[in-house]
């Protein structure tokens, strides 16, 4: 119900654009256009060239009607500005800010203070600055004119990419409309000198900032892959350097979605420990609005079983709101426990025969794996808040083992994830599983350690003073000045530990 009145909404906004907003645009600017070219005097200063075309008897009803379009337009400028940083930020292609969602229900509606400060200095600053409606004038006009000009031109491509439309079609589309839409863009060039180069200048300065934060944020990750090792690696090293694994879960987050990386095996080189359940945990932006709970923790081992070393990649929406750290961290450790009894099921079920599927190097989908059909949940209400896996035993007798992990939940609810071992599954199989869930519970119980990277990018020697400029300079004061990502992901400080990295680029 609610889909279909979205879509009929939409419908009607693009009839109404269409058929009656943008013909009343391009009758109006031509109407325009055309007075001022026979009446206008260029010479005078003091004439304002908009409504100096409106008659003398309604002059003062559409000063009104322009100053509440003006409200209701830079309403939608700042919105629309909060939506593109958001969804930037979610790219990768705009520094970390705060984005506070205003509504509980519509995830879409949402406000950075950081962008809004912004936006309120610029606006008292171009008003100060110009002192002239005629400058801010040509300014807003050039303004306006290239986001038309740029939406034909994005509008052609989406229609033979996503519409699949013919060539011809979009190639006809881009000509009628970019035509007329580049002749007022050459006549808003005109006034460059006069007020219409502080949108360019805002733009590039925009550009500048997102393609060096994008450009440094790829070549970091690059070198993260480029340096990475493997866990045989690491396990050889432990083996040599005497590794002491301390209680507790240790969440390593890292960019990667395979191997060990380069910050965590400094830091265990260094300091030769590390927890007993280690957990590296990549947190993605998929590129749709929002991804379904049951889909959000794909979760895998790192190396071999009794090694306690998993990959989770979470992934959300550019819409999805990120948890916080107690909802989290229990519903990260009901992923790990749901996915060792699905890889013991796995083990004990004829589909290890499958030649075509590496165990080691997969991963499960934690909540709509088929196996998991064989997991019962039941939610109860009590005075307590705990998770309990609870493994019955294989024997038809009434003896259960019972691991209870505690939990930070929502008051008088009891979330109780049963696990039903196959009779037919092997005691060796039963029984390494229940050491790993036992260990699991004596790790969360010993409490969690957050291990993320802390990173100074400088060039290497022998670059370029622009590419010194931007990443030596632009990129360290750009992440020096916006959210750190302990922040964004809501990690306590109390249970951070920095690692220091230094990437030569």
């Amino acid at each position: 119900m609610l889909f279909g009145q979205m879509l009929t909404l939409l419908l009607v906004l693009q009839l109404a654009f269409t058929s009656l907003v943008y013909p009343a645009l391009i009758l109006g600017y031509m109407g325009q256009a055309a007075y001022l070219t026979k009446h206008h005097d260029f010479d005078s200063s003091y004439q304002i060239g908009y409504y100096i075309s409106v008659p003398e008897a309604v002059r003062w009803p559409v000063l009104v009607l322009a100053i509440m379009a003006s409200v209701v337009g830079s309403q939608a400028i700042i919105s629309g500005t909060f939506s593109i940083i958001n969804q930037s930020q979610a790219l990768s292609c705009f520094p970390r800010v705060k984005v506070v969602h205003t509504s509980a229900k519509v995830h879409g509606q949402i406000y950075i203070p950081e962008i809004n400060w912004m936006l309120m200095v610029l606006c008292i600053a171009v008003t100060v600055g110009f002192r002239d409606t005629k400058h801010m004038g040509n300014a807003s006009g050039l303004a306006v004119i290239t986001v038309m000009l740029v939406t034909t031109c994005l509008t052609s491509l989406v229609m033979m990419l996503c519409w699949h439309r013919p060539p011809a079609l979009a190639l006809a589309f881009f000509v009628f409309f970019g035509s007329i839409e580049a002749l007022y863009f050459s006549a808003s060039l005109t006034k460059f000198l006069d007020g219409a180069w502080v949108p360019l200048l805002l733009a590039l300065i925009l550009v500048a900032v997102m393609f060096v934060w994008h450009h440094t944020t790829v070549k970091k990750y690059e070198f993260d892959l480029h340096n990475k090792v493997t866990m045989e690696w690491l396990l050889a090293l432990c083996d040599r350097l005497g590794m002491v694994r301390v209680p507790g879960i240790g969440l390593v987050y890292t960019d990667l979605t395979s191997g060990v990386p380069a910050n965590f095996s400094r830091f265990v080189t260094n300091l030769p420990a590390f927890h007993r359940v280690l957990v590296f945990v990549c947190v993605k932006s998929v590129p749709v609005p929002r991804v379904l709970p049951a889909e959000r923790y794909l979760v895998g081992r790192v190396g071999p079983p009794g090694h306690r070393s998993y990959r989770c990649i979470v992934r959300y929406g550019y819409r999805d709101v990120h948890q916080d750290v107690d909802s989290f961290e229990t519903e990260l450790v009901e992923s790990l426990a749901s996915f060792i009894r699905l890889d013991a099921l796995f083990r004990c079920s004829d589909a290890r025969s499958d030649a075509d599927y590496e165990r080691e190097n997969a991963f499960t989908v934690i909540g709509s794996n088929p196996l998991r059909r064989r997991i019962s949940y039941d939610d109860t209400h009590d005075s307590a808040s705990s998770v309990e896996i609870r493994v019955d035993s294989p024997t038809g007798s009434s003896r259960t083992n019972t691991i209870e992990l505690a939990a930070v939940a929502a008051p008088r609810v009891v979330k109780r994830v049963r696990f039903l071992v196959d009779p037919g599954s092997p005691d060796a199989e039963d029984k390494q599983m229940l050491e790993e869930l036992h260990e699991l519970c004596e790790a969360r119980e010993a409490g969690t350690a957050f291990i993320m990277g802390h990173s100074h990018v400088k060039a290497k020697p022998g670059s370029s003073l622009l590419r010194r400029l931007a990443i030596g300079y632009g990129y360290n004061f750009l992440r020096r000045n916006c959210r750190s990502p302990d922040v964004v992901l809501r990690v306590p400080p109390a249970s951070l530990l920095e690692v220091g990295m230094v990437y030569v680029l």
